[in-house]
């Protein structure tokens, strides 16, 4: 409990503005290009459900143009989503933004990443615990195979950091996301597209295999 109000509300505030200020050039640099490939519009925002499943407005770089077709409707993301979009998703770039939601307190470095308020009707009990903790830029099922496990899946793991969150779990959390991103591994679809939504489901009771 000490860690969990304490300690790593306060390190999570330092760590956010230490990264802002160390990515402050290319923060700069992806403001910029998106400006441009963007007509202007730099960032997303969007209502997502945080600890105590509290709303709050998410902040992402905006990777997607808004081309609508003949009827005044939005395009597929596939094809909304520009070269320099899918540039800025492939090295995780959209997500700098969201140092700003860990200053605010809305989000912490680590925790189940928040998802779509349209799915909190959808969650079964065990897995509306993943609003136990604050949401997080990076999480205990992104170093576990993010987009290539199943929902079930998903979920079990978000609950696992619920019950087992520590010190030395969200720094495992930290350096394995770092290899990732900066060894290009385990990039995916999810970070071409938009991945494919949550309808709700029976909990899959199948042992999940956790890294290391």
């Amino acid at each position: 409990m000490i860690y969990k109000r304490i300690i790593k509300p306060s390190a999570d505030f330092l760590a956010a503005l230490l990264g802002l200020i160390l990515a402050t050039p290319i923060i700069f640099f992806v403001y910029v290009l998106l400006y441009m490939k963007n007509n202007g519009k730099v960032f997303f925002f969007q209502e997502r459900p945080g600890e105590n499943e509290r709303i709050f407005k998410l902040i992402k770089f905006k990777t997607m143009d808004d081309r609508k077709d003949e009827h005044g409707l939005l395009l597929p993301d596939n094809v909304r989503l520009h070269k320099a979009g899918r540039w800025v998703r492939k090295l995780s770039l959209d997500e700098l933004p969201q140092l700003i939601n860990v200053l605010r307190g809305d989000m912490s470095l680590i925790g189940p990443r928040p998802l779509l308020t349209e799915y909190l009707p959808l969650y079964s009990a065990a897995q509306k615990r993943r609003h136990e903790v604050k949401p997080g830029i990076t999480e205990w099922a992104q170093i576990n195979g993010r987009d290539a496990i199943s929902w079930e899946e998903k979920f079990a793991l978000d609950v696992y950091y619920v019950d087992h969150q520590s010190f030395f779990l969200d720094l495992k959390i930290f350096f394995l996301t770092a290899l990732r991103v900066f060894g290009m591994r385990n990039i995916n679809a999810s970070q071409e597209t938009t991945m494919e939504k949550f309808n709700g489901s029976e909990n899959n009771k199948k042992p999940i295999k956790h890294v290391g």
